[in-house]
């Protein structure tokens, strides 16, 4: 019989609960505070915890941290009042299981006890895998290891414990109208995260619009986002929506937000308060219900205390973040990803190729992919297109992606005498291999902020862009 925990001040609340649970089968016992919650919990074992999120002597993110203490694995489920949602959203990041907002609908509680048994059973019986089975990575998130669409496309959500995570977190805000902000280096795959939210939210049959902030000047700016009326202005021959039109009922994602010039900032706040646009050179208000997901490689909340970003913004944007880990910090999921393009590049090309060898493997889990899943899945399509044999080794890898991994990008005076293949050895070549590795280096100085590496490489941000896709480091 599982064993759970009450700890609520609200002696009524408490009593309702242990009648629920006990009619249900459950053992139940209850404390009236987070002091006595805890000493019985330290005495006694328990499955669940269940626990609300005020308490007179403590809160939720306290309690929850001394929970931790004493049983790391403990699961843990939170019940908060409607204001208290974006506390308890954070309580959820903090380890606990879920959270219930009062107040309590029996079929729901009932409902989340459940899916915590069996998410921690799942998590035992994958732990239990994997030491049984090598190589074999355990998963307690429900979309761990699958392959999940988003419209139009496919993609692998892999196994790595930071992954599995950073899944948890979207499967915990999609369901919400949150704006979200996503912060990850170039290549993550921050667009397929926002997809992924928008799969799986309430909005998923209205549309997904998707905008590069990172080019786009001023005046372009407030056309794309607003839309125009002809005449408006030079080259305005008819009237065009926006994207804000575009996504009415779904969800707009602004990649690299962080360029948007202050004025256009400041038109952005005004339509997410008023839930109202005006297209550029009209009169005409327009009713908006859109959801914002904004990306940036940049800390927004750094940006705005530099005063390069709007503070009032910021908060709107800033309801819930999600980091996207960099492929270098989750290694485990490398093996994974690379069978999956593979499949991809497969597909592609009619071809039949049946894998990697060691060689090659050892290569790709070496290897720091300062392009991450971007720059994975084009050094497959490339050694796919070369590939003479069922299995892939290095010698079907083109000359750069090999030199890359042999020797880690440095400063392009230092580069080895062999950068180039015999078969490469020309001047058009070698410039080449250095301006990619001068490129590569800026960016990782500027943690891969694209306007910043512009600027160090003297060079404006259109140019940059053109350079990254002649690099196949941007799609």
């Amino acid at each position: 019989m599982k064993r759970i925990l009450i700890i609520d001040d609200d002696t009524d609340m408490c009593a309702l609960l242990v009648n629920l649970l006990k009619k249900k089968g459950y053992d139940t016992d209850f404390a009236h505070s987070g002091a006595k919650g805890l000493k019985k919990f330290k005495e006694e074992k328990f499955d669940l915890v269940m626990s609300d999120y005020r308490l007179g002597d403590t809160e939720g993110t306290k309690l929850l941290a001394e929970i931790k203490k004493i049983d790391a694995h403990a699961n843990v489920i939170i019940f908060t009042g409607y204001e208290d949602i974006k506390t308890a959203v954070n309580v959820i990041k903090l380890g606990a299981f879920d959270y219930i907002v009062k107040p309590l609908i029996p079929d729901e509680v009932l409902s989340t006890i459940e899916k915590s048994f069996d998410r921690k059973h799942d998590s035992k019986v994958a732990a239990s895998s994997t030491t049984q089975t090598s190589g074999t990575p355990s998963h307690s998130n429900a979309l761990a290891g699958k392959i999940i669409s988003t419209g139009k496309q496919s993609y692998l959500v892999g196994e790595a414990p930071k992954t599995t995570e950073l899944y948890r977190q979207i499967s915990l805000v999609a369901p919400t109208d949150y704006s979200v902000i996503l912060y990850g280096e170039s290549g993550t795959g921050k667009e397929v995260m926002a997809r992924t939210i928008h799969q799986l939210s309430n909005r998923r049959d209205k549309p997904f619009i998707a905008m590069d902030c990172g080019t786009l000047s001023k005046d372009l700016a407030a056309s794309e986002l607003f839309g125009y009326v002809k005449g408006s202005f030079t080259g305005a021959i008819g009237d065009k929506e926006g994207h804000f039109e575009l996504a009415n009922g779904g969800t707009l994602f602004l990649d690299e937000v962080a360029n948007l010039s202050y004025e256009i900032q400041a038109s952005l706040l005004r339509v997410i308060q008023e839930r109202k646009a005006k297209r550029v050179g009209g009169t005409k208000e327009i009713d908006l219900d859109v959801r914002i997901i904004v990306a940036s490689n940049e800390d927004l909340q750094q940006a705005y205390q530099l005063g390069k970003f709007r503070e009032d913004l910021f908060h709107r944007f800033n309801e819930f973040s999600i980091s996207i880990p960099a492929l270098r910090d989750r290694k485990e999921d490398i093996p994974l990803f690379a069978e999956f393009f593979l499949g991809q590049a497969n597909q592609e090309l009619h071809k039949d190729l049946k894998g990697f060898d060691s060689d090659v493997m050892d290569l790709f889990l070496n290897y720091s992919w300062p392009g991450n899943l971007r720059e994975l899945r084009n050094v497959i399509r490339k050694a796919a297109l070369l590939a003479t044999t069922e299995i892939i080794n290095k010698k079907m890898f083109p000359t750069e992606t090999i030199k890359m991994d042999t020797h880690p990008a440095v400063g392009v005076e230092n580069l080895p005498m062999d950068t180039v293949l015999p078969a490469a050895q020309n001047l058009k070549s070698a410039a080449f291999m250095a301006e990619y590795h001068t490129i590569l280096n800026a960016l990782k100085k500027v943690n891969f902020n694209k306007t910043k590496a512009a600027e160090l490489l003297n060079i404006d941000r259109k140019t940059l862009y053109n350079k990254l896709k002649a690099f196949e480091l941007l799609l």
